[in-house]
């Protein structure tokens, strides 16, 4: 997950700050360097980078500062900085609207570059749909495109940004349906592409694998499983003809397709793409790795819905060894640890081994005393295996623990806290409980 750092959105009150500098021709305005050194710009107007202030040397235009925020973007992405390169978008935003104005393309795509950005910099799908919406209602107003092939090109991978970044932003947000429309336009535009040989060129950061996966999660959203698992197919396609058949990113597709087939109810297909996924993921990133505790996990939550006796050994098998990689890799009490524990335990309890289940909870309790949602879950399962065995003091004292928690991770009127604090009340009032 990306760390999250306030960065201030483009808005109105910044473009009227840009566009104080350059209101009239002839006007003399002011502002300040990155360094805090004063600027001035002279007797120019807005209208483009041939307007230069005069009997000024050695002074930044709004052209040279754009350009130099532009490659600082460049630079901090091939350095990995990518919050860096984030700030560095947003000054682009504010600059090509002070040289290009309010209907230009290149705002268009400035915008659809910082869209982008929130997107996959920041994680944020809200922001992403705002600054790619204003990038798509600049080149609805028209763009004249028989200027040169290079500017058609440019236009043409701005819209696959803005569509692909609006189809993911929807994805992220569960709209299904506006996410497949979107992303449907992406393919249209990648085939025009493809008709003009520019389509690497352009596309650079999105590539076909990337459009495919989208399509497919949005067709499951939608419940169109089977026209998902073709987007998925042609992923696969992709992958394995361009990185061969043990590439990393087959991971998540075989993941994808997983799920897409458990909603189908069909479990023995599920556990096929998930054995190809968790094969993948031992070789690649190695037996003792969380990737691989992931991937086996996945494995035996799959055979443990299939729900047929035949496939519990291979349930039990992949849980053991998912829950030894966590304690290995990532330690016994992390929040992951203790969820696959506690996924482990509701399995057994499921197929009549409750005993098992307790002792690995109370195993995995150790010493911890946290007010974590995993320990309270842990508490509530261990008080009902004491209540079905009629061991009712020692239920009601975990259950009380349990309250105690819920109660201060959710308050009092969230439902797990009333259920446990209904059942406390049936047990007191029941008379089992002594004073």
């Amino acid at each position: 997950m990306m760390t999250s750092i306030p960065i201030r959105i483009p808005t109105d009150s910044i473009y009227e700050e840009a566009e104080s500098l350059c209101t009239t021709p002839k006007s003399v305005a002011a502002s300040h360097d990155e360094d805090g050194s004063l600027i001035d710009y002279t007797e120019r107007s807005c209208d483009g980078p041939d307007h230069a202030p005069r009997g000024l040397k050695n002074r930044a235009l709004p052209m040279d500062k754009l350009s130099r925020a532009q490659l600082m973007v460049e630079q901090s992405i091939n350095d990995n900085e990518l919050l860096k390169a984030h700030k560095e978008l947003i000054r682009c935003v504010a600059l090509t609207k002070i040289i290009h104005g309010d209907g230009h393309w290149r705002l268009a795509k400035a915008f659809a570059d910082l869209a982008y950005s929130y997107l996959s910099v920041r994680g944020l799908p809200v922001q992403a749909r705002q600054h790619a919406e204003s990038a798509k209602n600049i080149l609805l107003q028209g763009v004249d495109m028989s200027k040169s092939l290079e500017e058609k090109q440019e236009v043409l991978g701005t819209l696959v940004t803005i569509y692909y970044t609006l189809g993911m932003s929807h994805l992220l947000q569960n709209n299904g349906r506006e996410s497949y429309l979107s992303l449907q336009k992406v393919e249209k535009i990648v085939k025009e592409l493809e008709e003009l040989q520019e389509k690497t060129s352009v596309l650079g950061r999105i590539s076909d694998k990337d459009i495919s996966m989208a399509l497919g999660r949005a067709c499951v959203l939608q419940n169109k499983l089977s026209l998902a698992m073709n987007y998925f197919e042609q992923a696969v396609k992709i992958v394995i003809s361009s990185e061969g058949d043990s590439s990393a990113e087959l991971i998540n597709i075989y993941r994808e397709m997983a799920r897409s087939e458990q909603l189908k109810r069909r479990h023995q297909q599920a556990v096929h793409y998930l054995l190809q996924a968790h094969s993948i993921c031992q070789a690649v990133y190695k037996k003792l790795s969380e990737e691989a505790a992931q991937t086996g996990l996945l494995l035996a939550q799959a055979y443990a819905a299939a729900g047929h006796s035949e496939y519990n050994e291979s349930a039990d098998k992949y849980f053991t060894e998912s829950l030894s990689i966590y304690q290995v890799v990532l330690g016994p009490d992390d929040p992951q640890t203790l969820t696959t524990c506690v996924q482990f335990s509701k399995w057994l309890i499921q197929i009549g081994r409750t005993q098992d289940a307790f002792k690995m909870l109370q195993e995995a309790m150790g010493t911890e005393t946290d007010y974590s949602e995993n320990v309270a879950e842990m508490l509530s399962i261990m008080g009902s295996i004491h209540l079905a065995n009629r061991k009712i003091q020692k239920g009601y004292r975990l259950l009380k623990k349990c309250l105690e928690i819920q109660t201060a991770l959710y308050g009092s009127q969230h439902n797990k806290t009333r259920e446990t604090q209904n059942l406390l009340t049936t047990l007191q009032k029941s008379g089992a409980i002594g004073e």
